[in-house]
């Protein structure tokens, strides 16, 4: 399969209060973004899981992002700074288990952010691309 023709599956962990929002306003305000992204809405970034991103990994997902508030701007005040620790812990992981570290991505949007937004997916859709397709971790049925 060309990289060109290859459209990668990624699985966007966004907090409720930022992420989310911004996500919507990106929407709202029709800025195209790539459409291989799949929500999921968390309250915070900083009760994601390990395990919920390796399990998305898992399941056929080629890559993750987990976007949350700005430092110092979280809902429950350092949310984000437990999601900032645990990404460390995430890239660890992956290093162990022998996957790209590049396949999850972190970043911060605030709600105001529509545009940031839709060039956070643009920027996450082309380096998963360039990784190709998520073969090695894959559980099979």
């Amino acid at each position: 399969m060309a990289e060109d023709d290859f459209e990668p599956k990624i699985v966007a962990f966004l907090c409720n209060w930022c992420s989310y929002a911004g996500a919507d306003l990106t929407g709202t305000s029709r800025i195209q973004y790539p459409p291989s992204v799949r929500v999921v809405r968390v309250m915070c970034s900083g009760r994601i899981n390990p395990l919920l991103v390796l399990h998305a990994l898992q399941q056929g997902a080629d890559g993750v992002l987990i976007s949350g508030c700005h430092p110092g701007d979280c809902h429950y005040i350092q949310g984000n700074y437990f999601a900032r620790r645990r990404m460390n812990l995430i890239t660890r992981l992956l290093e162990y288990v022998g996957i790209d570290s590049g396949r999850v991505q972190m970043s911060w949007v605030s709600a105001s952010e529509g545009p940031k937004f839709a060039d956070v997916i643009k920027k996450v859709t082309e380096d998963v691309r360039k990784l190709g397709p998520n073969e090695q971790f894959v559980r099979e049925v």
